[in-house]
C-alpha cells in the first residue's frame, strides 16, 4: 500500500532528517514510528502526502508514485491527524468535520457551507462514532477539551473514507485514558475502513499495545523493524539511550520484509 524507495531529505541547512529509508507498508496494516526528537518521524509521514518534498527516492501509495501530477489525486486517498489538532477554533465542530472534504469540494462551496444532505448526513454519523453527541455538532472547536478537540479531527479525517491515516503524534498532548480511547478510535475506524494507518508516537507502552508493526528511527534511519513482541525492553534501550549501529543502510537488512517472520534488525537492536 504505501513504499517509500531509497527516500531521503535533507534541509536547505544541510541537515538530514531522512536517509535513504525504504519500507513496505500493507493495506490495513496499524505501523507506530518510534523514535527519539529529531529522529525523521514526522518527516517520513509528511513525504507520504506531499507536505514534504524528498531530495531523493520516492513515495507510492498503491503503486502510483507520488508526483506533481499523481499529488491532487492521491491527496484524496491519504488523511492526516495532528498532534495540535489543527482545527479552526472560531468554526463549529460540524464546520471543522465537513473541513475533510476540502479535497473534493470546491474552497468557495466549502466557504459558504454548501454541502449536499449526504455530507452533512455523514459528518453527523462520525461525530457520532467518535463519541461525541449532537450537541456538540455547533459548539466552537475551540471551546472543547483536548481529548473532544482530537476526536473531531479523528472525525475529520474519515470523511473522505481514507485509503491512508498518517497520525502525528496524535495523542502527545493527552492523559494516557484519553490517548488510549483516541488510539482505540483511529484503530477501529481504520479496521472498519481496511485502512492503512502510520502514526508517529513517543510512548512505547502505546506502540507496542495498537501497533501491528513498529518502526524504530534514529537520525534519520531505519534501526528496527518487526513487531511488538520483539521490539523488547533492550532494544527500546538501544534505540534510545545511544548505542551506535553498523555503517550501512538498513533497507539492506530484512526491513523492507512486512510478514515479519524474523526480528529483522538492524545490527544495533540485534
Amino acid at each position: 500500500m504505501i513504499r517509500f524507495h531509497a527516500l531521503s531529505k535533507v534541509w536547505p541547512d544541510g541537515t538530514q532528517a531522512v536517509a535513504n529509508v525504504s519500507l513496505e507498508i500493507p493495506r490495513g496494516q496499524f505501523c507506530v514510528v518510534l523514535g527519539p526528537s529529531g529522529a525523521g518521524k514526522s518527516t517520513l509521514l509528511r513525504a507520504v502526502n506531499g507536505l514534504v518534498k524528498p531530495t531523493q527516492g520516492s513515495v507510492a501509495i498503491n503503486g502510483v508514485a507520488l508526483s506533481p501530477a499523481s499529488e491532487r489525486a492521491l491527496r484524496r486517498r491519504v488523511a492526516m491527524i495532528h498532534q495540535h489538532f489543527n482545527l479552526t477554533n472560531r468554526m463549529s465542530v460540524a464546520g471543522n468535520v465537513l473541513a475533510g472534504l476540502l479535497p473534493v469540494v470546491p474552497m468557495t462551496r466549502a466557504l459558504l457551507g454548501w454541502f449536499s444532505p449526504e455530507h452533512r448526513a455523514k459528518a453527523c454519523e462520525l461525530v457520532k462514532n467518535v463519541g461525541l453527541q449532537p450537541t456538540h455538532l455547533q459548539r466552537r472547536a475551540g471551546d472543547l477539551s483536548g481529548g473532544q478537540q482530537q476526536r473531531v479531527g479523528i472525525a475529520r479525517a474519515f470523511m473522505l473514507d481514507p485509503e491512508v491515516v498518517l497520525a502525528d503524534e496524535p495523542v502527545a498532548s493527552l492523559d494516557p485514558k484519553i490517548s488510549r480511547d483516541i488510539l482505540m478510535l483511529i484503530r477501529n475506524a481504520a479496521r472498519d475502513r481496511n485502512a492503512t494507518v502510520l502514526c508517529s508516537l513517543h510512548q512505547i507502552d502505546l506502540a507496542r499495545e495498537f501497533g501491528d508493526r513498529i518502526v524504530g528511527m534514529r537520525d534519520g534511519r531505519v534501526v528496527f523493524d518487526g513487531t511488538p513482541a520483539e521490539f523488547t525492553d533492550e532494544r527500546v534501550r538501544a534505540l534510545y539511550h545511544g548505542a551506535q549501529w553498523e555503517d550501512k543502510p538498513a533497507h539492506e537488512s530484512a526491513l523492507q520484509s512486512h510478514t515479519h517472520t524474523q526480528p529483522a534488525m538492524d545490527p544495533i537492536l540485534a
